[in-house]
């Protein structure tokens, strides 16, 4: 794995060894275990992958071995603020019962509203019988919910050693990143990410686009784009954009599908055609052609800093899926650092059994990007008001060492 130094986000930010003697102490975990799980009528759930279990064991076995009682807290799905069966923790908790069996478990977060609306209340019966509290939940750090932003300020506290990597991998892209720095960012909808599309322009050399975003800039930019997704509200600030003067690299051809065809997983039907960055009308485009995976697999591999958040094309459709396969491939020969920020990226790295020959795979797609917009995250915000918190000036723009890069399966 390439080795990632430190940066300055961790200034001010309590570490696992700066909390007080924990020898019989009782330290609250709050970790992401939003895992996928597999639900059948009549059946108990499965987790089909722990990959998110097993990134915080390395924090739950440290708290364990330094003598302390270790409870963990964690959402599953969305359950509106009330019990769901659905989401009940009972499979995570079997699946944590075998990989830590020491760790307790509590129930489902989000099944009290006061979760999400950070009710004193809810913090309060969260850290009762606690003596300090951890984070280890970078997947949900841009949330001001209360298990993430209450007990520091109640408790002792630090980041967990997951929680310590993602922000010490991500803050190179805000500190002094090796150059050319390229990003490349897919997915769907522009909306969900202009804030950071206008961020990483101030800082990145080159800006590559794809996925389904890929087609409102492509009106942007005056072309015909077919039946493709398109989110009219955003066409102007992709314009916006594109006049900046910044260097915007778009499809020039794609992977369209014929009018009234479906796409998807289990989907098959109709035909399928690479079109140039004119669509013909009806034609949905689903993917970038192979002229444009050439074109950003030669300016990612010669990047001296490369970062990728979201998927090409329709990566659960076969038809759809080599734009996302080529970048991850192109991101894996890249020499520079290299960082997937989760989600679909991730899945597709994992996949393609790529993840080793990336620096850096984040657990959180959505925190990853609030970082890299903002500068900083609620949670990290709040660790660094808690009463054991390092001056700023006492905590080196560095890691403590205390733990080896984390690595996906």
């Amino acid at each position: 794995m390439k080795e990632t130094g430190g940066n300055p986000l961790l200034q001010g930010l309590p570490l696992l060894d700066d909390l007080p003697d924990l020898d019989g102490a009782s330290v609250l975990v709050r970790v992401d275990f939003n895992v996928p799980l597999r639900l059948c009528a009549d059946e108990p759930g499965t987790v089909t992958d722990d990959f998110r279990i097993r990134a915080s064991l390395p924090t739950l076995d440290y708290l364990l071995a330094q003598g302390a009682a270790v409870t963990a807290c964690t959402h599953l799905g969305r359950p509106g603020g009330a019990p769901d069966p659905r989401w009940d923790l009972g499979p995570v908790r079997e699946e944590l019962s075998r990989l830590a069996p020491q760790v307790e478990l509590l129930e489902n977060l989000r099944f009290d509203p006061g979760e999400v609306d950070n009710d004193p209340a809810f913090v309060e019966k969260l850290i009762n019988g606690h003596d300090a509290y951890v984070n280890d939940a970078f997947g949900v750090s841009h949330r001001a919910h209360a298990s993430v932003v209450g007990p520091p300020t109640r408790l002792p506290s630090a980041a967990g050693f997951l929680l310590q990597r993602e922000i010490e991998a991500l803050g190179e892209l805000l500190g002094a990143p090796a150059h050319p720095f390229v990003a490349v960012v897919g997915g769907a909808k522009v909306a969900d990410k202009l804030g950071v599309l206008e961020a990483l322009l101030d800082r990145v050399d080159a800006l590559v686009v794809g996925g389904g975003m890929a087609f409102t800039f492509l009106a942007a930019a005056g072309h015909h784009v077919g039946g493709s997704m398109v989110d009219g509200d955003r066409v102007a600030d992709c314009a916006a954009l594109l006049r900046s003067g910044k260097r915007i690299l778009l499809p020039t051809d794609i992977v369209a599908l014929e009018p009234g065809a479906e796409f998807g997983c289990d989907c098959s039907g109709g035909e399928v055609r690479t079109v140039g960055d004119d669509i013909p009308d009806g034609w949905q485009g689903l993917d970038i052609g192979p002229d444009t995976i050439q074109a950003y697999s030669r300016e990612i591999e010669s990047a001296g800093t490369v970062l990728w958040n979201g998927p090409m094309g329709v990566f659960e459709d076969a038809r759809f899926c080599s734009g996302t396969a080529g970048v991850a491939r192109a991101v894996a020969d890249c020499a520079g650092f290299t960082v997937v920020g989760g989600g679909d990226s991730a899945a597709a790295v994992d996949e393609l059994g790529l993840g080793d020959q990336i620096s850096f795979i984040s657990t959180g797609g959505g925190a990853s990007l609030e970082l890299l917009e903002h500068g900083d995250l609620p949670g990290l915000a709040a660790l660094r008001g808690a009463p054991n918190a390092p001056a700023s000036s006492d905590r080196p723009a560095s890691s403590n060492g205390s733990r080896p890069g984390r690595r996906r399966r």
